[in-house]
């Protein structure tokens, strides 16, 4: 593998302070590089959004996503809407908090509709488990301790690009792979230690050769990345265009669609599907997802090697026993399963006043009384 340049790319500058950019913090447009408002005590506005709808420590930190900075207690900060940085922070009362650092919006609430989107809130996540609950007797336990995991709802490119990223890697390797491309975009600021960027667009990524992405560390995955903007930018109408066609078409479609560029197979598809897509009963199959389909699904498969047709049938046994938001009771699963999350987990179940406990698949259960 090449050695990580020392330096990263330049970043583009921002725009002036005379074009008519504008911040909810102020009528005036505000510069966050000349005039920033302290980290340290930021105004959040609540989301008015429960804590079992959404808790960051279960969706941020879990593979959906990998340009999003844990820069503070709880707290969250990453770009919604290609130009909105915006920090996230749950709140003592079990709400969500927003804070926005800089925006390109003329008024807050177009600013806020994109968070929104991304945050996918026009789907109930109690309504969803509930039907998840009825249907699996595991899922029912594991829901009482991982109330407010939730799959978000990314740009198409974005998403895209970190999974090709992802293909085969570690997380310390993808993020510093993602933060490389990202440097490529508009520099919008730094919140707690990071710099945060807007992602480039097609026409800037292809402006990145194979080579400098090799040097910067990309290994094979380089000609995928310079493969897929090229045929994205090749697709009539424009490569945003055609991935945000794919979320109005049936899954298959969608998968075939997907994996016809460089780079992508069934599970990266599937990601992008899944966490971007609105591809609700997208399964990605990999070993770990394997391990808890042959261990709670398909036991009767238990020992056998993962194949390609036997991801189609694990996909279908999710589907099965989950319905059309499949995918997000996979997401459930799989996060359960995450060392860092077992920790976090037993940690605060530890400290619960009620002391008679079990261990359920590493999740530690209150017994009802």
């Amino acid at each position: 593998m090449a050695s990580t340049p020392s330096t990263p790319p330049s970043p583009q500058s921002l725009p002036s302070k005379t074009t008519s950019l504008r911040t909810l913090s102020s009528k005036k447009p505000r510069n966050i590089l000349t005039n920033p408002i302290p980290e340290e005590d930021p105004k959040w506005v609540p989301l008015n959004i429960s804590r079992s709808e959404l808790y960051l420590p279960l969706t941020f930190p879990t593979g959906q996503t990998f340009r999003w900075k844990q820069t503070g207690p709880i707290q969250y900060t990453g770009v919604v809407g290609r130009s909105h940085l915006v920090s996230l922070k749950q709140l003592d009362n079990g709400d969500v908090g927003y804070y926005f650092h800089y925006t390109t919006s003329d008024s807050e609430s177009a600013a806020k509709v994109a968070l929104l989107d991304f945050l996918n809130v026009g789907i109930s996540l109690t309504e969803v488990w509930e039907s998840f609950k009825a249907s699996d007797k595991r899922f029912a336990e594991l829901a009482i301790h991982l109330g407010g995991a939730r799959v978000l709802r990314q740009d198409p490119i974005e998403c895209l690009i970190q999974f090709i990223c992802s293909s085969n890697n570690n997380i310390k390797r993808i993020t510093m792979m993602v933060d490389f491309i990202s440097s490529l975009g508009n520099y919008l600021g730094a919140v707690g230690g990071f710099k945060f960027y807007e992602f480039p667009s097609l026409e800037r990524l292809a402006m990145v050769s194979e080579q400098e992405l090799r040097a910067a560390g990309f290994g094979y995955r380089a000609k995928y990345i310079v493969g897929t903007v090229e045929e994205l930018k090749s697709k009539p109408g424009g490569g945003m265009e055609w991935l945000a066609a794919l979320r109005k078409v049936d899954l298959p479609e969608a998968i075939v669609s997907l994996c016809s560029l460089p780079g992508v197979g069934p599970k990266v598809a599937a990601c992008v599907a899944l966490f971007s897509l609105d591809q609700h009963h997208a399964i990605p199959v990999d070993t770990h997802v394997w391990k808890i389909a042959t261990r709670y699904l398909l036991p009767e498969l238990a020992g056998i090697s993962l194949t390609p047709k036997l991801c189609s049938r694990v996909a279908d046994a999710f589907v099965r026993t989950y319905g059309k938001y499949a995918g997000w009771a996979q997401t459930l699963l799989f996060i359960a399963e995450l060392p860092s999350q077992k920790a976090l987990l037993n940690s605060t179940e530890e400290n619960s006043p009620n002391s008679k406990k079990r261990k359920l698949g590493g999740i530690t259960k209150v017994p009802k009384e």
